[in-house]
């Protein structure tokens, strides 16, 4: 490991991520990973990285940190402000930072999560396949943990090498209102007609109650059957619950591998990056799609994106 910058300020939230953990679900252990795969694919590519090397997700409020060596890096995803010495940089294009240069993100403008990607890839511990932090069971990352002030930032000094350029139109629109598709749940069938209508017509409230397991959302009542109960089942990133307390809680990426709630849908794979940007105060919306509808979107942007990032997946 190359060291490369120190943290002085963490920002609300700021964590190594990567691609996640996908073979491990049967023994209890979330994916977790990037909350938006599409942005932190932007951030590696623009870095020159692989697009599921591990990189920097900062949530809410970015963090302050100084180049203790020259590097390249990147930045994509929500707006922070971000600044090299005082000075504005753009998202989504390769910087060069020389020893003693401070990089600055503030408070999120649009959306919540940003990626910050540097040449060579972030450096942390590799448990279960993957360096993301998992914070509840201190996997990954620094320490399993959040980083804090003091906290060295190394190179993984895996190979840089330039990309091909991605078009514009392949970076997402970030906006206080969200779009989500979404396939009904296997419990969709059961939360009676009304509450059918209104989970895909009316507009939902995200709430405070959110952390990267998921996200609460408030307005549109849905609520399951009276005296509803049911086995602990599957559930995953992207998945729609629905609690007796009647406001649905949206399942991301540090989500529970198994649940009990009436899992009312399922946001479509290509829309998951979509649902990591959403804040507390969002509007959110949920398009019913079929399941065939859902693999042609899946298969069409995935073909577009891999021909950017090989080997890229949504979730």
């Amino acid at each position: 490991m190359t060291a490369i910058a120190t943290i002085l300020r963490p920002g609300a939230e700021t964590t190594v991520q990567d691609a996640g953990r996908s073979d491990f679900r049967h023994l209890g252990v979330p994916q977790s990973g990037a909350a938006d795969r599409l942005s932190f694919a932007l951030a590696n590519a623009a870095a020159g990285n692989r697009w599921d090397a591990p990189a920097l997700e900062c949530a809410g409020t970015g963090p302050e940190l100084r180049f203790d060596a020259g590097a390249d890096f990147a930045i994509a995803g929500a707006d922070m402000g971000a600044t090299l010495n005082g000075a504005a940089i753009s998202a989504g294009a390769l910087q060069r930072a020389g020893p003693g240069d401070v990089l600055k993100l503030g408070p999120a403008r649009q959306g919540l999560r940003t990626y910050i990607a540097i040449a060579g890839g972030v450096s942390g511990k590799i448990q279960f396949g993957s360096a993301a932090t998992y914070a509840p069971a201190g996997l990954g990352g620094i320490d399993g943990r959040p980083l804090k002030a003091g906290d060295t930032i190394g190179s993984a000094d895996a190979p840089a090498t330039p990309t091909p350029d991605v078009p514009a139109s392949a970076t997402p629109t970030l906006s206080q209102d969200v779009f989500l598709r979404a396939v009904r749940g296997p419990e969709f069938h059961l939360i009676g007609a009304d509450c059918q209508r209104r989970f895909f017509s009316d507009a939902f409230l995200a709430s405070r109650r959110a952390n990267r397991m998921g996200v609460e959302l408030g307005g549109a009542e849905i609520r399951p059957p009276e005296n509803f109960s049911m086995r602990s089942s599957p559930v995953f990133p992207g998945t729609v619950q629905c609690p007796p307390s009647g406001n649905p809680f949206l399942l991301l990426a540090d989500a529970q591998t198994v649940g009990g709630y009436a899992r009312i849908a399922q946001i479509i794979e290509p829309d998951l990056h979509l649902a990591g940007q959403i804040r507390p105060g969002a509007k959110v919306w949920f398009k019913d799609v079929s399941a065939e509808e859902a693999r042609d979107i899946a298969a069409q942007q995935g073909a577009f994106y891999s021909a950017y990032f090989p080997g890229f997946r949504f979730g």
